[in-house]
């Protein structure tokens, strides 16, 4: 059959919008694919693995977010780095596992939890909600805990404008805690009951049982001192964010809020476990972040890289834990310090 010119004149715009459609749907599994190649933790080289003695970062000079490593003893921040590791967004590794929060691209993004052995293979992933905040592992590596930024993605606000989903993982059971809000609380004496709980910034001690943490209600922050055997939590005081306990178990090093509002909220303190006196550090920047200790001396955080401007970029600094010295820059272009010993 002949086709008069109006009908050839549909099918061929038939045909174009169909190769157009076809073309999109190209373009758009390449981007989806790259992107997803891009987002996933995979280790260059089998030459880049958990060593003791390293200070391993999510490096941001070499794109994408590696993990690199230097030497924790006599480094500087012009010490030729090894930027062969997994991409993340968070990282923390000791003893043999690595935890990778990592993010994928995508309508709606996806986040992921990825737990890595010494040589920084996959060995298990779990899918979360949210933005990554927080990642810690125990000193014995088998202890996990993850924060994700529900809603909102800053703590400076010293409002219920956020909101946090921290878990906790037992990589030697395979039990995994999705929620910490499930925990019973004791604040003052009393079981507490709140819609508003939000915990973050875990901390493991060296028995893999007791645990420390942040937890906000009421518009008030405290560190509570956890057990996973007994399942239960008690607040100790207030005004305590992002501990992070010492390799001895004897002291916290923590962020304080020293003044309201969003500029320069916070200061970094220790406390004395055994006493429970706490004294500040040398460091008189705002500290956002949850400190990481080199040794029993030493502590590690992130800044940005130019103080007073808005930038994702951090470099590593170090400071003294008895609050004497000075700070000292550690890694240009890094976060996310972990001293594997």
């Amino acid at each position: 059959m002949t086709l008069t010119p109006p009908e050839a004149s549909t099918r061929t715009r038939v045909v174009a919008v169909v190769a157009a459609a076809a073309l999109l749907a190209a373009v758009a599994v390449t981007y989806t694919v790259r992107a997803v190649q891009r987002a996933e933790p995979v280790a260059s080289g089998s030459e880049f693995a958990l060593d003791p003695g390293h200070l391993y970062f999510r490096s941001t000079q070499e794109g994408a977010g590696r993990v690199a490593r230097v030497p924790v003893s006599g480094a500087g921040p012009r010490t030729p780095r090894t930027p062969d590791g997994p991409s993340c967004e968070r990282f923390h590794a000791a003893a043999g596992t690595a935890l990778c929060l990592l993010r994928r691209p995508g309508i709606p993004p996806k986040s992921y939890a990825v737990v890595l052995d010494g040589k920084l293979r996959e060995k298990r992933r779990v899918a979360l909600t949210g933005i990554p905040n927080r990642a810690r592992v125990s000193a014995s590596g088998r202890m996990l805990s993850w924060t994700m930024f529900t809603t909102g993605d800053s703590y400076a606000g010293g409002d219920s404008s956020f909101s946090t989903r921290t878990s906790i993982l037992d990589t030697r059971t395979g039990y995994l805690v999705k929620n910490m809000e499930e925990i019973p609380l004791t604040i003052e004496g009393r079981r507490h009951h709140s819609p508003d709980v939000n915990y973050w910034g875990v901390t493991f001690a060296r028995d893999d049982n007791r645990f420390y943490a942040t937890v906000s209600t009421k518009g008030r922050t405290h560190l509570v001192q956890g057990d996973m055997r007994e399942w239960r939590a008690r607040a100790l005081r207030e005004n305590v964010e992002c501990p992070s306990l010492s390799p001895d178990n004897t002291r916290l090093a923590f962020k304080k809020r020293v003044r309201g509002g969003t500029r320069n909220p916070w200061r970094l303190y220790v406390l004395d476990l055994r006493t429970m006196r706490e004294h500040p550090l040398a460091e008189h920047r705002s500290v956002d972040d949850q400190a990481a200790w080199l040794d029993d001396d030493t502590l590690a955080y992130a800044l940005p890289e130019r103080e007073g401007r808005s930038t994702r970029k951090q470099d590593v600094w170090t400071v003294r834990a008895d609050g004497t010295g000075r700070p000292a820059l550690r890694v240009r272009g890094a976060s996310s310090p972990a001293a594997v010993r």
